[in-house]
């Protein structure tokens, strides 16, 4: 029989200390929904590959799946609603609800952390750079079409000075 050694961590999940105890294996993802309560942060493969769980982790966006919650000890993590007075995240918000690029919604916050995250490094992007910026997220509903449209539509605003 295998003892698993508990961990003590301290994260700052959108700009709120929290401290707990996390066995080795437990991952990003299980901390944020399962202790933190931060079910803005979906669950959908747990192997990385659909991008719901996608968080902002030590200023980079990570599949929370993947990271282990010791490794966030003495990190900060953003979630979608750690971001929801960030004016660009309200207009990426805006502007997939305006091109339908929202459907069942499970895809959604991955997808606009993504958003908001690589627009901030690369704010005048082609239509390519936004799919494959988007690459890493899986949508069953809307074809992508509609969320680069989304996407784009805010770079344009942005190269406007409107944002």
């Amino acid at each position: 029989m295998e003892i698993k050694k508990e961990v003590s961590i301290k994260v700052k999940v959108n700009g709120i200390e929290v401290k707990a105890t996390v066995v080795p294996e437990e991952s990003l993802l299980e901390f944020l929904r399962d202790r933190v309560g931060s079910f803005d942060v979906k669950c959908g493969c747990k192997k990385g590959d659909c991008g719901t769980c996608t968080v902002v982790f030590a200023g980079q966006t990570v599949k929370s799946c993947l990271v282990l919650a010791a490794q966030a000890h003495n990190q900060e993590v953003w979630t979608l609603k750690g971001m929801e007075n960030d004016q660009l995240m309200q207009d990426l918000q805006d502007s997939f609800a305006k091109y339908g690029a929202v459907q069942c919604g499970f895809c959604t916050p991955g997808m606009l952390v993504t958003a908001k995250s690589f627009l901030e490094h690369q704010p005048n992007p082609s239509r390519e750079q936004i799919k494959e910026a988007l690459t890493g997220n899986l949508c069953r509903c809307t074809g992508y079409k509609k969320i680069v449209d989304a996407v784009s539509a805010v770079a344009g605003s942005m190269r406007s000075g409107r944002v």
